[in-house]
């Protein structure tokens, strides 16, 4: 098992990395948070398959949990299903010293930790993520969302779990779509903090015990970021590399596309311009595409630049007129600009305008 400590200046955590993690979730859980109520918040997808073997686990270290199941899929993470979660917290009758366990992918862990947050002012939170996506991203950090019709993750709070587990055997189960919707945000960290990370991320046939390491390389970086940045107001903005545009290709896909492939789009489009502009070396682009094709990921997209654009106008990202964009110089290495508006048009138009007209083969979502 490997083990990340991260300390930031709300909450001390571990996130922990290793084999049948899920069948151990209430011994290790049991010592911090003590043995109440637990409520296994999990989706239709991942619950058949994982809820069991916690339920047994937290059981046998004294807890008294119960299951609640949520449809799969980012169009059921709104505002019903966190009203939902939160009366069933209260027909329970939970109290501060319960326990919310997070049992899915994204989905179920910002949902699961908004509900956690705002329940009489926060309950206990353990994130056991089952995706890659999840394990490397939105388990550890603390920020927690629900969507609205006018954009992605625009209700949400700031609440550090207590414990994460991410338990390597589930990637058994993964579809090599989901997979690949992992190694977006795999290839995004290498791409803003670890050529080397990058360059683990592009290599064929990689194994169960690789890709934990991969893992836990991700998280020691989220960890080093956010505990200088808690709250997104610096340093953390590097965390959104190919979200602003990437968010904005999946409100305008109605939340149909996943989030890495969306992520791994915003990637493309904001290096295209960056290297048309001379911010980077084409050499980047190449490099860029050639891991993302690599992965089975998209590099572009069928929307045109005014509907993105519109889309982007919603995101939670934006400041009055500006926007902080996040641009690479070179693998690894990325710096934060804060642009007006018009100007990420502009970024935008461009990368997509050269996306266009690149003789390489792209794969378009």
């Amino acid at each position: 098992m490997n083990s990340v400590t991260v300390s930031t200046p709300s909450k001390k955590y571990y996130v922990h990395t290793g084999a049948d993690l899920l069948s151990a979730a209430g011994e290790i859980a049991a010592p911090l948070r003590g043995a109440g109520q637990a409520l296994i918040v999990s989706d239709a997808n991942v619950a058949p398959l994982y809820a069991r073997r916690v339920v047994d686990s937290l059981e046998h270290a004294g807890f008294r949990p119960t299951l609640h199941v949520v449809p799969a899929g980012e169009q059921n993470k709104n505002m019903r299903s966190l009203f939902d979660l939160l009366n069933r917290m209260a027909a329970l009758r939970m109290i501060r010293s319960d326990t919310l366990f997070a049992l899915g992918g994204g989905v179920v862990g910002d949902l699961g930790g908004l509900a956690a947050s705002l329940y009489m002012r926060g309950i206990g939170l353990v994130q056991l993520p089952t995706s890659l996506l999840a394990a490397v991203d939105s388990s550890v950090g603390g920020k927690t969302a629900i969507d609205l019709e006018t954009g992605k993750n625009l209700v949400g709070t700031f609440y550090q779990p207590d414990l994460v587990l991410y338990d390597t055997e589930t990637l058994a189960t993964l579809p090599k779509e989901q997979l690949a919707n992992g190694f977006g945000e795999i290839i995004k960290t290498g791409m803003i903090r670890d050529a080397k990370l990058f360059d683990a991320a592009r290599k064929p046939n990689l194994g169960a015990a690789e890709i934990a390491g991969i893992v836990h390389r991700c998280v020691e970086i989220k960890r080093d970021v956010v505990r200088r940045d808690e709250k997104e107001t610096g340093l953390r903005q590097i965390l959104n590399f190919g979200h602003t545009f990437g968010h904005a290709v999946e409100k305008c896909s109605g939340f149909s596309i996943p989030h890495g492939f969306c992520v791994a789009i915003g990637m493309m489009i904001v290096t295209a311009a960056c290297a048309k502009r001379g911010i980077c070396a084409p050499e980047t682009l190449i490099q860029l595409s050639g891991a993302l094709r690599l992965r089975g990921l998209p590099q572009t997209t069928r929307f045109e630049a005014d509907e993105l654009f519109a889309g982007m106008l919603a995101d939670k990202k934006r400041a009055s007129d500006t926007v902080t964009l996040v641009l690479p110089r070179s693998i690894g290495s990325v710096e934060r600009r804060k642009v007006m508006l018009e100007e990420a048009r502009a970024f935008l138009a461009d990368g997509l305008e050269a996306l266009s007209a690149d003789e390489t083969e792209v794969v378009t979502a």
